[in-house]
């Protein structure tokens, strides 16, 4: 995770935490992982309780610091939030009322910048980190919980498609806490998926999955595997980010491989954006999707739905057939 807009400002003094821990250490207007909040926190953590991570550009260098012992007080509670799309017409009544309830909103800072204005203006703090401080802003968030606060961490989509629910869990555990002691809940929200398969038409109808080209946590050879497995299965294929400037040979890698199993004339649907004010839908075809690689249309807020061999194009909509066609005279 970068530093380098971090400004810091330092004294000592013994102090309480904006969890509620004491602690004794120096004073700085940004956490050590790099994250942002919008009131002062200890140099430690905003909870007061006491970490061994750097701020490093790496994100393999974080280390989960404080245990459920560093916390004196009676623990909080952490729920996992899913934004949905983007739009906060999108979000669900149940999403909107846990935030209201969060005295803490913890997020990428793209994702905080989501949730409207009403509910941010009334929290008692919001932190954010920039792109990969995963680590780090989920142990700030449970930091935060164990220390006695309601604390909301959010993410775009849904906490359990390619997000953050199973990494509060894990950090919780291997801090010593439980999941009950929390009283860990997850809201659900609109996966990218879904939200992208909408505005296609009905691309997802039958049997689907979803991979994702990131290979920030698992080995490229491993996603060329998944795609191998499932593009010959013949699922209808949801990609998830498939495109940055560092690594653009993963999309073409991945358009290749889909071409191996399917044809080049299979509908394929690129939502760029969803939900959010620069969406952009486009249904080309498999063998010139990786042509888009070049445009502004495919990038890490893209999602690709690639059809199956029934899938066709009725009026610029994408449709996979759920097979009612071989029960039913219509």
């Amino acid at each position: 995770m970068s530093t380098d807009d971090t400004t810091t400002t330092t004294e000592t003094e013994e102090s309480t935490g904006k969890c509620g821990a004491s602690a004794t250490d120096e004073t700085s207007s940004e956490s050590a992982c790099g994250g942002s909040s919008s009131s002062t926190d200890s140099s430690t953590s905003a909870c007061g309780a006491s970490s061994d991570t750097e701020s490093e550009a790496n994100e393999e260098a974080e280390e989960v610091g404080a245990t459920v012992d560093d916390f004196d007080a009676d623990p909080g509670t952490l729920v996992a939030v899913g934004l949905g799309p983007g739009q906060p017409e999108g979000m669900t009544d149940r999403a909107k009322a846990a935030l209201a309830d969060a005295e803490h909103i913890v997020g990428y800072t793209t994702y905080i910048d989501l949730i409207p204005d009403d509910i941010t203006d009334d929290a008692e703090d919001i932190y954010d980190t920039p792109m990969c401080g995963e680590v780090s802003r989920t142990e700030e968030a449970i930091d935060r919980a164990l220390a006695g606060n309601h604390v909301a961490i959010v993410g775009s989509g849904d906490p359990n498609v390619y997000a953050l629910a199973g990494l509060a869990l894990e950090i919780t555990e291997s801090k010593g806490a439980m999941a009950s002691m929390l009283d860990f809940e997850v809201v659900p929200g609109v996966p990218a998926a879904q939200s992208c398969g909408a505005r296609l038409g009905a691309p997802l109808v039958n049997d689907s999955v979803s991979v994702s080209l990131s290979d920030h946590l698992t080995p490229m050879d491993e996603i060329e595997s998944r795609l191998h497995a499932v593009a010959g299965e013949g699922f209808t294929i949801a990609i998830y980010n498939p495109w940055s400037r560092k690594r653009r040979e993963n999309f073409e890698t991945a358009c290749e491989i889909l071409l191996d199993h399917r044809d080049e004339d299979t509908p394929v649907g690129i939502v760029h954006g969803a939900g959010r004010e620069d969406e952009e839908v486009e249904i080309t075809t498999l063998g010139e999707l990786e042509s888009y690689g070049e445009t502004d249309l495919v990038d890490m807020t893209t999602t690709i739905v690639v059809g199956n061999d029934e899938t066709y194009v009725f009026d610029d909509r994408m449709v996979t057939p759920r097979g009612y066609e071989t029960k039913y005279d219509y």
